[in-house]
């Protein structure tokens, strides 16, 4: 099963519900060489679900200092592809190291055009 990092709504368990359609099995962890910022959401669909104008997102530093805790989720293939559909065009799904030393996808900011 493919892994995915979260460090915001998709750890809520209604976001997964509305998403996945059932609530996922969590496990705690860390991203290494990110840190949070915030993006301001438009998309209706989203605003619905999570019900908020602001999400976390991740923007690359490379600092192994810069550290950000999150949730190893388990999904399935289908559902990698239903957090791709939530997921608004401010983030791109990239492949990372965690802290554990496990690898998994993780949504961080897309780079601006």
């Amino acid at each position: 099963m493919p892994l995915l990092f979260s460090y915001g709504t998709l750890r809520d368990p209604a976001v997964q519900k509305a998403t996945f359609g059932r609530e996922l099995t969590a496990c705690p962890d860390r991203i290494v060489g990110f840190r949070l910022d915030r993006v301001l959401i438009t998309d209706p669909h989203v605003l619905a679900v999570s019900g908020l104008t602001h999400h976390p997102i991740l923007l690359a530093t490379g600092d192994t200092a810069d550290t950000v805790d999150g949730s190893v989720l388990e999904v399935t293939d289908a559902e990698l592809v239903a957090a791709d559909e939530y997921e608004v065009d401010d983030y791109q799904r990239v492949s990372a190291p965690l802290a554990s030393g496990d690898t998994a996808w993780v949504y961080v900011a897309a780079p601006q055009n």
